[in-house]
This record gives C-alpha cells, structure tokens and sequence, in this order.
C-alpha cells in the first residue's frame, strides 16, 4: 500500500516537499514515479527515481525545481519542489513501477497509492 502526503497549499515560489510511504511490502528493487493530474486534465509523469536511487528522470516542467529520492530503509520516497507555479497545482500521486528502472509511462506501474493535493496560488 502507498500513501503520499505532504501536500498543501502555498504561494507561488514556495516549496514544498512530498512523500510517498510504502507499507505491507517492499519496493527497494522497484523504480518509484511521481504523477499529477490537475483539474480537466489528464495525468503527467511529473518524476522517477530507480531502484537504487539511479536513473532519475524529470518531467521538462521539473527540471531544475523538482527533487526526487529516496530511502530505501525507509521504504520511503520524496519529491521536494521549489519555485513553485500555480501550474503545478494538481494532485500528486506515487507509483511503483513493474521493473527497476524508471519509465515516463503509467502502464508502465502497478501500484499506486492516493494522492496529495498541491495547491498554489498566485
């Protein structure tokens, strides 16, 4: 089971960090993704994190403002975003991928918890 929190609302360039916890399993061998879907529109990759905290991948929108990592102890992976826009307004949700790597696909998951609403207003 995956929980992401974290969400909120702030004000354009704050930022504000997300986490995505596992529970009842593992997920260490497991490429994790970060998704948004904001009102009327279709879910985005938005960023992935291999399995050994590799092959990270960032949606255009997130390069250079979006963090992704991960603890693998902790079962536990985070998204921290800067300079935050009111497009960024969605909810976020975390996914385990099938395989090791990443992928900016969500067929390409299949597990995903419920997600976290990010607010940010101009």
């Amino acid at each position: 089971q995956l929980q992401a929190s974290g969400g909120g609302w702030v004000q354009a360039g704050d930022s504000l960090g997300l986490s995505c916890a596992a529970s009842g399993r593992t997920y260490s061998n497991n490429a994790v993704g970060w998704f948004r879907q904001a009102p009327g529109k279709e879910r985005e990759f938005v960023a992935v994190i291999g399995w050994r905290g590799f092959s990270i991948y960032y949606a255009d929108f997130g390069e250079g403002r979006f963090t992704i990592s991960r603890d693998n102890a902790k079962n536990e992976v985070y998204l921290q975003m800067n300079s935050l826009k009111p497009e960024d307004t969605a909810v976020y949700y975390c996914a385990v991928a099938r395989k090791s790597y990443g992928s900016r696909l969500a067929e390409d998951y299949a597990y995903w918890g419920q997600g976290t609403l990010v607010t940010v207003s101009s």
